[in-house]
């Protein structure tokens, strides 16, 4: 018992100290936080209940999954029919129609459907256990095929979609510069966004709701367009007609895609040199550049347009090749739409389109009187958990409350140094994580006197009842650990909080009430040398 090496105590005081720096922060007055380092104060993170801000439901538009993936299957399959490079292995095929879930399309040269057949076999793949493909293909008439969406496939494409748009969601309002958002699925088509501190959510539904799908394609030559077709906004097969976003109009584009928002490695909001508007300069990747130079040079004197999100932002001609792989979008923007739009496409563009089904805002007032009222309730259990302590235990109580104390600023500090949120039911699990943190010293007390009882001696007695109670402690709290994860893993919002400080309380008190505490039970009797205890 009296054996505790000067580098354990060093490592405990260690411990221990760094706990109150990193809790420090957190009780000391705003006015003078600003005289610590900002590297040495890092915050306890309030959830949505305690700081306020903004509740958003966004929905998935479930179409538009089935739409991307059948523009994504079809320019599929002319890569496809291409064959190899430098190979003379091309496949001729007719214009693609849709129906519904399927794309179908015309093999010139009948005696090529096998070649065709093991060509789509290699765009398809399996469903999970389901015994299924994405795709079905099926020959009609020796030379048609069609290519049909399955269930199972349109399933696993929107499960995919939904977390990819999740991952986008985040992104985006992390570059808001917000602190600590809650991001979660709810069901197969929603997500929830829970923002804390953001009061005013005009500008994260203007942006979240941005799919940010941005698209350059060539203008489709005016000759192959009849005047009757473009007064009615028909387009040829292979085109389609879409508006202007800031402007009336729209333009007859082709559907096959030159580059896409996905070779983007920048977007930023800039100023023309020339006219001096606003505008989102954007850069591609080395394969988006070379592809961009190649295509530009192409087609000199032709117009292409810049769309997103299925309108089309401007259509310049190309004067003369781009090359470098660098442009600028303009489209009557201002500087706040220009840096919504850049953040968009720098985070990617969300795989589905989302729209705002719930809104709700949570005023920081209620986050004050939840702050209050959790307070005064982590007041009142201290106090009365170090009275009973110190009336029941006397010298042992005093060493208990110590540790109790540490264990509050290493919750805290912990809290703060992992960037933690502290939600209303996370001062639930605080509260009676404080009521619990002494039922290790009452159990090692309790022992104590019992072995006393028994006649052992002073040290004996103390060397027994640590020995005997922590093997019960640590069972019991491994238990509550497991509890905690499975809550933390299933659960979402509220639970999450308060399984996370749980986590974090049964750690630090086993830590305080066990080893904190006997540390400074071992230097009394070292120096004291008792023959008698009375606990």
């Amino acid at each position: 018992m009296l054996d505790f090496p000067r580098w354990k105590i060093l490592s405990i005081w260690i411990v221990l100290i760094g706990g109150v720096l990193l809790s420090l922060p957190t009780f000391i007055p705003a006015s003078a936080i600003r005289f610590i380092p900002e590297k040495m104060r890092p915050p306890v993170n309030l959830g949505l209940d305690l700081a306020g801000g903004s509740h958003i439901l966004l929905e998935a538009d479930i179409n538009d999954v089935r739409k991307e993936r059948l523009d994504s299957m079809e320019r599929s399959i002319r890569e496809a029919m291409r064959g190899s490079p430098g190979a003379a292995d091309d496949i001729a095929i007719g214009d693609m129609a849709r129906s519904g879930n399927g794309i179908s399309f015309m093999v010139r040269d009948a005696s090529q459907i096998d070649s065709v057949r093991e060509r789509l076999n290699n765009l398809t793949v399996g469903v999970g256990l389901t015994g299924q493909r994405s795709w079905s293909i099926e020959v009609r008439d020796t030379s048609r095929v069609v290519m049909t969406m399955t269930a199972a496939g349109l399933q696993q494409f929107i499960t995919e979609a939904m977390a990819g748009a999740r991952d986008i969601v985040e992104r985006r309002v992390n570059a808001l510069g917000t602190r600590e958002p809650t991001i979660v699925l709810q069901g197969n088509d929603r997500i929830v966004v829970q923002v804390p501190g953001l009061e005013d959510p005009t500008a994260l539904k203007d942006l979240l709701g941005q799919t940010a799908r941005l698209e350059f394609r060539m203008l489709t030559d005016p000759a192959t367009i009849s005047p009757t077709d473009a007064a009615a906004g028909r387009a040829p097969v292979g085109s389609e007609v879409l508006p202007y976003a800031n402007q009336p109009g729209a333009e007859v584009v082709q559907r096959q895609v030159m580059i896409s928002g996905d070779q983007l490695v920048e977007a930023r909001q800039d100023f023309d040199q020339i006219s001096g508007m606003p505008v989102v300069s954007i850069r591609f990747n080395g394969a988006g550049a070379t592809t961009f130079s190649r295509i530009t040079r192409e087609n000199v004197g032709k117009r292409f347009a810049m769309i997103v999100d299925g309108k089309i932002l401007s259509a310049p001609s190309i004067n003369e090749p781009i090359n470098g792989g660098s442009a600028q979008i303009s489209g009557g923007f201002t500087v706040e739409s220009a840096s919504t739009m850049a953040i968009a496409l720098k985070s990617g563009a969300l795989p589905v389109k989302l729209s705002v089904v719930e809104e709700r805002t949570v005023g920081p007032d209620l986050g004050k009187e939840s702050i209050a009222q959790g307070a005064i309730a982590g007041i009142g259990a201290t106090l009365a958990t170090l009275i009973f302590m110190l009336v029941v235990y006397g010298r042992f109580g005093v060493y208990a409350n110590i540790a109790l104390i540490f264990n509050i600023l290493l919750i805290v500090g912990t809290m703060a140094l992992t960037g933690s949120v502290l939600t209303l039911p996370g001062i639930a699990g605080f509260v009676l994580t404080i009521g619990a943190a002494v039922d290790a010293n009452v159990l090692i007390n309790e022992r104590i006197r019992e072995e006393l009882r028994r006649g052992r001696r002073v040290i004996a007695a103390v060397e027994t009842g640590y020995k005997e109670a922590s093997r019960a402690i640590f069972d019991a709290n491994i238990t509550n650990v497991i509890a905690a994860a499975i809550m933390f893993v299933f659960g979402s919002g509220p639970i999450k909080g308060f399984a996370v400080v749980l986590t974090i309380g049964i750690v630090t008190s086993v830590f305080t009430a066990v080893t904190v505490s006997r540390m400074f039970v071992a230097g009394w009797l070292r120096r004291a040398r008792p023959a008698s205890l009375n606990i």
